[in-house]
């Protein structure tokens, strides 16, 4: 190669650095300050994923994250949705986000459940007072940096919705427990009579003996198949084979509604501030044989707030209706089941023969409700099962809606809350700003 060569070579190879670099810079030129900052959502632009949703939501506006729990959780009062996210292969975050704007809240600190690390931990809310709190929680065995001395413990962490503070808990469990949070207490149980109480605020765990649930006189029912069902702010409610009563309150068959008779309520669920029942009218009523009494019952008093007349099914199902409440409280859903409580009125959505029963999903504070036609349970009925339909509570009357519709799985501030799990098998939650009508 001659040296005039050499020379050509060399000149070459620089300009085609030299114009590399000018793009690389011309690339990252157009960045502005803000780029260095976390990104907000942008809610006038709407959520990635669109679904066909009914159409009492906007799609365009409103917010979506990706890589979440299973679980969500909605404190109404501060206007917060949490979710559960994995910060590395055993430790997991608690989160939280506007539910209106879908602008970042407080982040909780990181930690590694008891559970196995690749299950998300569970998550529930959890109302004292005027306070809400979000809490987690995971069972286990305990390991090398346990506070308590046990074999195995219920781990809880609860968290001020407002503030973010956290308090750590620990109760020794010796097995499988249930937890719910639908009274002022975290209720830990067996599923019988064996139970203990968290108070969300200062963390002090109470216990009850099974032999301490204060039994009513002459209620030979009341000690067969006894189960702590939930927590009132005067003490446990709990329930035999038939019959209920809250331990030093009051007792079912003293707040039987007309018609029923005294001794065959059985609760099905329980929500803040209200217990669901089921009751058999009176023999010798025509209707005795082939309907039951659904009643919402105050948990303070045991007082009834409203009831509906129904069907009994064919086949019982494996499970009780579950009470949904709407954000503020006043609508509840269960299953075929739907109450309003300030007009005191109750719905249930069946074909007069008891066939095609409605499974509902979620309730707005509007009063219109979600679900679907022929759905095995709420799950199914998310999952597509059913054929879907909404219902205005202000009218009873359900519309069909088109076939490939997704529910709301809940409501939160005026948002519905979507679940959906992408081609890359990524849990998504989405939120849909609800359409104001003019």
């Amino acid at each position: 190669m001659t040296k005039r060569q050499k020379i050509v070579r060399v000149t070459l190879v620089a300009g085609v650095f030299i114009l590399v670099m000018l793009l690389v810079l011309a690339s990252c030129g157009g960045a502005g300050k803000d780029d260095a900052k976390p990104r907000k959502p942008v809610v006038s632009t709407g959520p990635e994923t669109q679904l066909n949703v009914p159409a009492g939501y906007d799609t365009r506006r409103g917010w979506e994250i990706q890589d979440v729990s299973p679980q969500y959780a909605v404190a109404s009062a501060t206007g917060l949705v949490a979710y559960l996210a994995r910060v590395d292969d055993s430790r997991y975050q608690l989160r939280t986000m506007n539910a209106e704007t879908g602008k970042a809240g407080w982040w909780g600190r990181a930690w590694r459940p008891l559970a196995p690390v690749d299950r998300y931990p569970r998550l529930l809310s959890v109302t004292k007072g005027d306070r809400q709190y979000f809490v987690t929680w995971s069972f286990g065995r305990l390991g090398e940096y346990a506070l308590a001395s046990a074999d195995s413990l219920v781990s809880l962490d609860v968290y001020d919705a407002a503030t973010g503070e956290q308090r750590r808990v620990e109760v020794p469990w010796a097995d499988a427990p249930t937890v719910s949070s639908t009274g002022p207490g975290i209720l830990i149980s067996d599923g019988k009579a064996v139970s203990a109480v968290v108070d969300p605020a200062t963390g002090e765990v109470s216990r009850t003996a099974p032999g301490s649930l204060g039994y009513p006189k002459d209620c030979p029912n009341c000690r067969k198949l006894t189960e702590v069902r939930g927590v009132t702010a005067n003490g446990l409610l709990v329930s035999g084979a038939k019959e209920f009563w809250v331990r030093g309150g009051w007792f079912s068959r003293k707040v039987a509604p007309k018609g029923t008779e005294p001794k065959s309520g059985v609760p099905a669920s329980v929500s803040a501030g209200h217990v669901l029942a089921k009751w058999q009218k009176k023999k010798g009523a025509k209707d005795a044989a082939t309907h039951d009494l659904w009643v919402v019952h105050s948990l303070d008093t045991g007082k009834e707030v409203a009831q509906v007349r129904c069907r009994k099914p064919a086949i019982n199902p494996a499970a009780q209706p579950q009470l949904v409440s709407s954000p503020d409280g006043r609508f509840l859903i269960a299953g075929r089941l739907a109450f309003d409580l300030d007009e005191k009125t109750g719905f249930c959505f069946e074909e007069a023969d008891g066939t095609r029963p409605l499974t509902l999903t979620s309730v707005a504070d509007t009063g219109m409700a979600y679900g679907a036609t022929s759905a095995r349970t709420v799950t199914d009925a998310l999952a597509g099962g059913g054929d879907p339909v909404q219902v205005n509570l202000a009218t009873g009357e359900p519309e069909p809606l088109a076939l490939n519709v997704r529910l709301p799985s809940g409501d939160a501030n005026g948002v519905g809350l979507f679940r959906w799990t992408d081609r890359a098998d990524r849990q998504r939650l989405i939120a849909y700003v609800q359409r104001v009508e003019d």
